[in-house]
């Protein structure tokens, strides 16, 4: 049963941006202080590598258990709970006292930040049809500047107080985000009455009888599995080639910000031409990406050279993954609007699953191939996507809804 959205206008979208930016942004505090962490614990770059990619997996368990409640249960109740849960799960990473633990808390932490997804799929509710992909972009552009902005807070705070601290603060901010959820954001009573058992057999349903989901899922998981080879061997990069510490590699996320952007403008281009020829797009600005971040590593030239050719990379790499990213959402938010969690959850989970694999390949990559292997990495799965999607479902699927929602309680 569809419920009413009178309430749902209260809750403005760039508050949802910051929900999502505030719940992402955990999962990215480690990447720039792997380096560090080696030091703390005294292991290899490769062992700590795989504290990002249990971030991730965390993330993607997250997406497949806790998403669907957003379907099922009042909304921000759930957001409230798993804002608490999160913070807790930082402070138990502050305070590891062993590698393995920390592994074990940054899991923990990846689960509950999935709350980023809870949020997410109420930003069609306030809006048209027409105008799903204007409001996508929106609360996108918090999203993507969460993950960019952690890692400049991380980086500066980890130079200051040490990478223990950042976890901390970051604990505070998210305790401190609970109350401010009260105050903000309505009632959001869920959209069908069901089960916890019914939705999540749905997902295989909607898996199953949704070819553009099916399709924007492996998409979505690739080329995120290629941007996250960038992210995880950054502090490598610039630790190892130009001796710039965890401060530096933070820094790119202020310049990555620029990329994020681009977000509302992939919105309305997608609401204008199809979600098809934005992905196209999106895709081309990838490959560019990384083709210029492997030239200008093998030429020689001056570290400034190549600190100004990083930037550049780094701004068009995150505009070529956002604008990607808007387009998939725009469209598969179209499919079925009252099971848009559930929907979301089938690609966050595919999707995060991807970053998962690529930074995992990325480390690998890095420990026996170093920059030139991360960039083959790279291209080759951007190439597969790019295969994908050529191939993929073509016709009206930027307008593609299903009419019959029994289909999603199939056995």
């Amino acid at each position: 049963m569809t419920t009413s959205t009178k309430t749902t206008p209260r809750a403005p979208l760039p508050f949802l941006g910051l929900a999502c930016a505030v719940g992402v942004s955990t999962m990215y505090y480690n990447q720039p202080l792997l380096m560090e962490m080696s030091r703390t614990y005294g292991t290899t770059a490769g062992r700590t590598g795989f504290v990002a990619v249990a971030t991730q997996v965390g993330y993607a368990l997250g997406l497949l258990g806790f998403v669907p409640l957003g379907d099922i249960l009042e909304r921000r109740s759930l957001m409230m709970r798993m804002y608490g849960a999160v913070a807790i799960a930082l402070l138990l990473v502050a305070v590891a006292p062993t590698l393995e633990l920390l592994i074990a808390g940054s899991v923990l932490i990846g689960m509950f930040a999935s709350v980023t997804h809870v949020a997410l799929p109420i930003a069609p509710d306030l809006v048209s049809h027409e105008q799903r992909g204007r409001a996508i972009g929106t609360v996108m552009t918090g999203l993507l500047l969460g993950i960019l902005l952690a890692r400049t807070f991380s980086g500066w705070v980890s130079g200051i107080h040490g990478w223990r601290w950042v976890f901390v603060v970051a604990a505070v901010m998210n305790a401190a985000f609970v109350p401010m959820l009260w105050k903000v954001m309505p009632k959001l009573p869920p959209k069908q009455n069901l089960h916890y058992s019914d939705a999540m057999r749905s997902l295989w349903t909607l898996f199953r009888t949704q070819p553009l989901l099916r399709e924007s899922s492996v998409i979505g998981a690739l080329v995120f599995a290629s941007f996250s080879c960038f992210w995880t061997t950054l502090a490598f990069l610039l630790s190892s080639h130009y001796g710039l510490g965890a401060g530096v590699a933070g820094t790119f996320g202020v310049v990555g910000a620029a990329g994020a952007m681009v977000a509302p403008l992939a919105g309305r281009l997608a609401d204008k031409h199809g979600s098809r020829w934005v992905i196209s797009v999106g895709m081309g600005l990838l490959a560019s990406s990384y083709v210029l971040l492997w030239v200008e590593e093998a030429a020689h030239c001056s570290t400034a050279f190549h600190v100004v050719a990083l930037v550049i990379g780094v701004v068009v790499l995150d505009m070529g993954a956002q604008m990607t990213q808007v387009a998939n959402q725009t469209r598969i938010f179209g499919l079925v609007p009252s099971a848009r969690s559930r929907l979301n959850t089938v690609y966050m989970t595919v999707y995060f699953s991807g970053a998962a694999a690529g930074s995992a390949l990325a480390t690998i990559a890095w420990v026996h191939w170093g920059w030139n292997g991360v960039c083959l990495l790279a291209l080759v799965l951007i190439a597969l996507a790019a295969l994908w999607h050529a191939t993929g479902h073509r016709g009206t699927e930027d307008h593609c809804k299903v009419t019959r929602e029994d289909v999603l309680m199939e056995a």
